[in-house]
């Protein structure tokens, strides 16, 4: 028995070591960090929470413009029909707003109204409407606008005919391999390496015709950072500070977890902040790209970016369900709705016709149904339209 756990002691010692050399061999250091931060610690995929383990850039706040709350504020519950549902799925937060007032918020665990934790794709949502807000300072000329107009690196042939609009509707056809279980894919390397401008500049392969086909890929979100970097002249959270969080009287700071210190802003993933201020991103949108009269992105702009684009999908059928980086639900039981969404189930949905915003932060999202729709966003859409869809 001796002599069986020696031999296989230094088996697995060679393997380590094997598996170390070609760690460093290959330049993907960022595994270290990411095997640290999820098998090691009990998980197969990142925290919400993790924020502090990377570089953040502050989006800060001017003076607080707060939520009104209702005068039915916290009287109603969730229906027992979906509460459980609700919690079994990891909900960290549930907040209702409709008439720009709070008429149900909830929180559970580490979530508050004042945490901040990661809306991973939500942020994707969040650049588009920077995009919109270069647009209104003429920063941005055009939607239609080639992306090597901002970075040479897409000026070749096989790259030039890529636009700002083919990034914000995902599809330049560049080949990016969005693969969420493999570590060796785009988006664990992108999310957990140091050096995201070298690793999306990589990706140079085209290979299929920019502007026909709808495929999700965080690259594209990416190279849009880069884009509005180079339009502004400014870091993408210090755009964010000045045209979106300090003039919609965000309540918190929110943080926008960087590559490395003084770097570039995972722009496809990592924009921390708490349920009151995301959801003044959903107000935004209900009233057309303003804010209290403010019109702080074009209302063409806003209105075009919650329709679908006219793409068709990977299996060649109409793309309903995405405009610009907003997910799309056409009808949702008589209702028209748009709504960001990230990959453990951060949502902040916008229903124009009640004027209402649904915002659910949580650790966990199951699979998609069959119209391309979260599971459990039925939980938190019906628990909602129940409560106060009168």
């Amino acid at each position: 028995m001796r002599t069986f756990f020696k031999r296989f002691f230094w088996f697995l010692l060679i393997v380590l070591a094997v598996a170390n050399i070609w760690v460093l061999a290959s330049g993907r250091s960022y595994l270290y960090k990411g095997v640290w931060n999820t098998y090691l610690k009990g998980r197969s995929g990142p925290s919400v929470s993790e924020y502090t383990i990377f570089e953040n850039r502050e989006v800060k706040t001017g003076v607080p413009q707060p939520w009104a709350k209702g005068i039915d504020y916290n009287k109603k519950q969730i229906p027992d029909a979906y509460f459980a549902k609700i919690i079994d799925i990891q909900t960290g937060a549930l907040l209702i707003i409709k008439n720009d007032s709070i008429r149900f918020e909830q929180y559970w665990g580490e979530f508050s109204d004042r945490s901040a934790t990661n809306s991973f794709s939500m942020a994707k949502t969040v650049v588009s409407i920077l995009v919109g807000c270069a647009l209104q300072e003429g920063k941005i000329q055009s939607i239609d606008q080639p992306v090597g107009d901002f970075l040479p690196e897409y000026k070749t042939e096989k790259l030039g005919a890529i636009t700002i609009r083919h990034l914000l509707t995902m599809s330049s056809g560049i080949a990016f391999d969005e693969d969420y279980v493999n570590p060796l894919a785009y988006p664990a390397e992108a999310y957990y390496g140091s050096n995201l401008r070298k690793l999306t500049l990589k990706y140079d392969e085209v290979t299929e015709a920019p502007g026909k086909t709808f495929r999700y890929l965080s690259g594209n979100t990416q190279i849009l950072g880069l884009v509005l970097e180079k339009a502004t002249g400014k870091k993408i959270a210090d755009y964010a500070t000045e045209k979106l969080w300090k003039p919609m009287g965000a309540e918190q700071p929110a943080f926008w977890s960087l590559d490395h210190e003084g770097g570039d802003e995972k722009s496809f993933c990592c924009f921390n902040s708490n349920a009151r201020d995301f959801a003044r991103i959903g107000k935004l949108f209900l009233d057309s790209g303003r804010w209290n009269g403010t019109q702080l992105v074009p209302e063409a702009y806003a209105l075009q970016s919650v329709q679908p684009t006219g793409l068709v999908n990977a299996a060649g059928k109409p793309c309903l369900d995405y405009g610009f980086s907003w997910w799309l639900i056409p009808e949702y039981k008589t209702h028209r709705i748009f709504y960001a969404r990230g990959i453990l189930g951060q949502y902040i949905f916008a229903i124009p016709d009640l004027n209402m915003l649904v915002v659910r932060l949580g650790s966990k999202r199951l699979p998609n149904d069959s119209d391309d729709l979260p599971e459990d966003a039925h939980y938190y859409l019906d628990a909602a339209l129940a409560m106060y869809g009168n």
